[in-house]
């Protein structure tokens, strides 16, 4: 019986901590949009636990929004944190990276690779070929649900102790690659300006 209340209770707390999460992603997400807090009607709507960590196990790993630019640069309060320009006739990318719930360091550095080598500069050429520089941006709305409703849920996006860490090793596996890199800062509210070059912009999933 000991045994059984323990196991409850071990459950009880693990759903807890998920709905913690999940809460604190949704005020990110409403700061970020200018939205009100959320009240206690909204609360009740989101998904049970359960069917949250279901979902987590068909969506994929880090996604990677890439565009390729000809200069790029984000800031934060009116002070420029990161910026890239490459030298006239070259191109530069912007990697917005957002991660889910089950990313490791391991998918982090896959997908940097994948940056590294993707070939979607002039000539069919790639960063690993030309050194083009590369501004790194966390981007948790990448994880974005619009199935249901007009607002659109955050629980696929990992939390901040989570992402962080994992958008961190993306960066700095791009510079042991070789890579110029410049990010932004994670969990700011930032201003990414870029002039997209094509336009190119192409989706990268782990």
């Amino acid at each position: 019986m000991l045994h059984a209340r323990r196991a409850v209770a071990g459950v009880s707390s693990f759903r807890r901590n998920g709905l913690a999460e999940r809460a604190d992603i949704e005020a990110r997400s409403r700061a970020m949009l200018g939205q009100q807090p959320a009240r206690p009607s909204d609360a009740a709507q989101l998904d049970a636990p359960d069917r949250v960590h279901a979902r987590r196990a068909t969506i994929p790993a880090v996604r990677v929004l890439v565009q390729r630019v000809s200069a790029a640069s984000v800031t934060v309060d009116g002070e420029t944190v990161g910026r890239i320009d490459p030298a006239p006739g070259e191109q530069g990318l912007v990697a917005l990276v957002g991660v889910t719930h089950t990313d490791t360091r391991e998918t982090a550095a896959k997908i940097a690779g994948k940056l590294w080598t993707l070939r979607i500069l002039d000539d069919a050429r790639s960063a690993a070929d030309t050194g083009a520089p590369i501004l790194v941006v966390s981007q948790f709305t990448l994880y974005a649900d619009t199935a249901k409703g007009r607002r659109p849920s955050w629980s696929a996006a990992a939390p901040g102790p989570i992402a962080e860490p994992l958008v961190a090793h993306f960066a700095e596996t791009l510079r042991e690659l070789g890579a110029q890199v410049e990010t932004g800062i994670f969990g700011a509210h930032m201003q990414v300006g870029l002039v997209n070059d094509g336009p190119v912009t192409v989706l990268l999933e782990s």
